[in-house]
């Protein structure tokens, strides 16, 4: 899959991410990876941006939580969503790597789980970083770039974990999950680590906080799912503008 594909693949399966983000309870967002990323984001400020904030179901949170969020993402259904389930909220179809905003214009640019899915990551983060007032912070989360390099052999909790090609190198993958009747593709680009954070040393950031949560105990539903306790499942960051 060429990298140019990757918009053009998230488009192709919104309506499947919409139906699938917004049925409570249904993925690892509402049993902990929400609330454990927002322990690195800021209180509420001047404005927030949510950089690829696709169905909107964090940008709804982070307003609940006084923040002023303004939402971006570059699929047309996507955003349609998000600004159908808050019309109070300000939204922009857009490249991440050509925002449609002033210098400075945030004190706070959120990339929740959408790095790994933007073609341009450099791009992206340089972008994140010129509509950053001095002073403001980009909080990011991705897929741990191990479990995008690799995968476990066996559905038990001991069950070995292989990286079959090159952590090092990047490619682009992937993943098609079905739970409970319903489906979806997920498609993201594998980097490693040094990436993102060359992509933050590159546009001028320094940063604050990388974290690898654990799956809590109370999000442990079976076997299958205890085999993450032994590897992260993603990383979190934040990182600031100086």
């Amino acid at each position: 899959m060429a990298s140019a594909d990757l918009r053009e693949a998230w488009e192709e399966t919104a309506a499947d991410f919409v139906t699938w983000a917004r049925t409570p309870w249904h993925d690892i967002y509402w049993h902990y990876h929400r609330d454990v990323f927002c322990e690195l984001v800021p209180p509420p400020g001047r404005r927030t941006l949510d950089l690829g904030c696709g169905e909107g179901r964090l940008s709804r949170h982070l307003k609940a939580l006084d923040h002023e969020v303004v939402g971006v993402d570059a699929s047309p259904t996507m955003l349609a969503a998000a600004r159908e389930a808050a019309r109070d909220t300000e939204t922009h179809l857009a490249d991440a790597a050509a925002l449609p905003f002033a210098d400075g214009a945030f004190d706070c640019v959120i990339a929740f789980m959408s790095l790994q899915d933007i073609d341009d990551l450099e791009g992206a983060v340089s972008e994140a970083a010129r509509v950053l007032e001095a002073g403001g912070r980009l909080c990011f989360a991705i897929v741990h770039p191990l479990n995008s390099a690799g995968s476990f052999e066996g559905e038990l909790a001991d069950s070995p974990f292989v990286i079959g090609g090159s952590y090092l190198d990047r490619s682009f993958y992937a993943d098609r999950l079905s739970r409970d009747g319903l489906e979806l593709t997920l498609t993201s680009a594998h980097r490693p680590l040094q990436a993102y954070t060359e992509a933050l040393a590159s546009a001028g950031l320094v940063i604050e906080r990388l974290r690898e949560p654990a799956v809590p105990e109370h999000a442990i539903a079976s076997p299958r799912t205890r085999r993450w306790q032994r590897l992260p499942l993603f990383v979190h960051g934040r990182a600031l503008k100086p």
